[in-house]
């Protein structure tokens, strides 16, 4: 049992008390140990209870039931909380926007037990005279149930190309002899998926079939074989579809089930081809030659115009590789929410290769976060700089996410901006804006001559929470306009700004820095997922801020600090 399981066991039973009205210092003390729990580095397990009690944050009582935990694998409170807990009410603990308090509201008071009641209550408009409701509450409540409802059955990429990746590697540990192409929504790397699809030739469907006899069921099921597919059902809940096709085909099939059918169908409506012909092809290569067309990347297949830019000589050379990007952008640390301490932050992004850091822990209205006093500034640029004389020539660069308050300003005087390195400026805050008054306020944030990078635009999270509207190009135009960049957040629950809009940007002359937003090491291997979306929006290293060597990075910094100071 990791420390995350015992955290999200506190959080749990936190929550339900809450529900039920439970001492609020009680409740406290719960969510305390949460937030302690989540930043310990050592393991809990295999602690007694005297080390527990030792812990910052837990105390004698709790150490004793996190002890029972570890040991009995039960948590008595939680199970007692949950038994007189309806399943529906639970459900309804979920929605976004609405805490244990209001969830207590609607259960108590109009006697809602059930996410589709509560949808039902916002349409009859029976939320408006709850105390702590009001309309605006009731609206977003009902969006938040209907984006929930439409997001069923969709997963992130992330999610899929690991579920895709742990089915592939357990086959082949069974019979190494098993061949299978991934295609599909995973090979295109779309940010959300609704399963995952293989094909095979029809020769390797009987040893596919004892394999999954034989798989550990603790991860995948097979769930039914028809005379050429088989489905199998992951314990993610994401469904898996193997076609067999006979041998001498499946390049061709790859090929056409790869795209959209869009994509597919223009290559036919651009030269009238005889599948049969295209059938006895080798590589993809071959089949768009047949087709006249220039060779098109899997993630480009979209149907978006990338044939006509194929055959218009307009295809970039060669898209965005990991490999391009030369240091690591907008970073937290234990300064602010992170995991890590800045020196482990650090090491860890060297050691991977990388020639610079980025840090950029929350600002002071981030309060919830951690966000950094005038004082911890000063504090965290003294160690960035007995840091650098360390590590050289690595560099961490002093950076801040300021947060754009409601008015579009940043949330530092400009003495205290002057001293960072560089700012990525996000909203965090007041996501319930109309699309004129959330245009506005990320303008006005851009306008700001210590802005230097947008975050993660939208704050959007993937299948959680919709982005809130703004004019993207408007947005965009105005960050060419001001010379700032626009952050591609690699984080798979956001993957913010969206691809859609990429090339748009590298059009106007708008560099996009991918950037893990990673608040623990481990965060660093998100700028895996960046890349892919990069791709699909055309994005090359030459218009990726961070495929930038130290040197360059350095110089652009400073170069644009100086120019501040110049125009003062």
């Amino acid at each position: 049992m990791d420390n995350q399981k015992i955290a999200n066991i506190l959080e749990s039973t936190a929550k339900l008390l809450e529900l039920h009205g439970d001492n609020p210092f009680k409740i406290k003390s719960y969510l305390n140990a949460v937030n302690k729990i989540e930043r310990q580095e050592e393991k809990l397990e295999g602690k007694s209870k005297e080390e527990l009690e030792k812990i910052d944050g837990i105390g004698k009582s709790l150490s004793q039931k996190i002890f029972q935990l570890m040991q009995e694998q039960t948590f008595p409170e939680l199970d007692e909380l949950i038994s007189k807990t309806p399943i529906g009410v639970m459900e309804m603990m979920k929605i976004k926007g609405i805490g244990p308090k209001k969830v207590a509201s609607l259960w108590k008071e109009l006697e809602i037990e059930s996410p589709g009641e509560l949808l039902y209550a916002c349409n009859e408009n029976r939320l408006v005279a709850l105390k702590g409701f009001g309309q605006k509450t009731q609206e977003a409540i009902k969006k938040s149930i209907e984006f929930s409802i439409s997001q069923k059955g969709l997963f992130h990429y992330a999610l899929a190309e690991l579920n895709a990746t742990i089915f592939m590697e357990s086959l082949k540990k069974i019979n190494p002899s098993i061949e299978m192409l991934l295609v599909g929504e995973v090979r295109r790397k779309c940010e959300i998926v609704s399963n995952i699809h293989f094909i095979s030739s029809g020769e390797n469907q009987e040893s596919i079939q004892d394999a999954l006899s034989n798989i550990s069921t603790e991860f995948f099921k097979l769930e039914k074989t028809e005379s050429n597919t088989i489905e199998v059902s992951s314990t993610a809940g994401i469904s898996i579809h193997i076609q067999f096709f006979p041998a001498n085909e499946i390049i061709y099939q790859q090929w056409k089930e790869t795209g959209i059918e869009s994509h597919v169908s223009q290559c036919f409506e651009l030269k009238k081809m005889d599948e049969m012909e295209l059938k006895k092809y080798t590589s993809e290569l071959d089949i768009y030659q047949a087709f006249a067309i220039p060779y098109i990347e899997p993630e480009l297949r979209e149907g978006r115009g990338e044939i006509k830019r194929a055959l218009g000589g307009n295809l970039p050379t060669a898209l965005v590789e990991l490999k391009d990007l030369k240091g690591i952008l907008h970073n937290h640390s234990t300064y602010s929410d992170g995991k890590n301490t800045l020196k482990e932050m650090a090491l860890a992004c060297k050691n991977s290769g990388y020639e610079y850091l980025g840090i950029c822990d929350h600002s002071k209205s981030a309060f919830y976060a951690g966000g950094l006093s005038i004082e911890r500034v000063a504090e965290q640029q003294e160690e960035i700089k007995k840091l650098n004389v360390e590590l050289a020539p690595f560099i961490i660069f002093s950076g801040v996410e300021s947060d754009i308050l409601t008015d579009g300003s940043l949330d530092y005087p400009e003495e205290i901006l002057k001293s960072f390195d560089f700012i990525v400026a996000s909203v965090h805050s007041g996501l319930r804006m109309d699309i004129e008054r959330a245009t506005q306020r990320i303008i006005t944030a851009v306008q700001n001559p210590y802005t230097t990078i947008l975050g993660h635009p939208t704050g959007r999270l993937l299948l959680s929470r919709a982005a809130y509207p703004i004019d993207h190009e408007k947005v965009i135009d105005a960050c060419a306009k001001f010379g700032v960049v626009i952050e591609l957040n690699a984080h798979p629950y956001r993957l913010d700004l969206d691809w859609r809009w990429i090339e748009y940007a590298i059009n106007k002359g708008v560099k996009i820095s991918i950037n893990p937003d990673a608040h623990s090491t481990d965060g660093y291997k998100d700028m895996y997922y960046g890349v892919c979306v990069g791709r699909k929006g055309y994005l090359t290293a030459k218009e990726t801020f961070n495929a930038q060597n130290r040197e360059d990075i350095n110089k652009y910094f400073q170069d644009r600090k100086n120019a501040i100071t110049g125009n003062q």
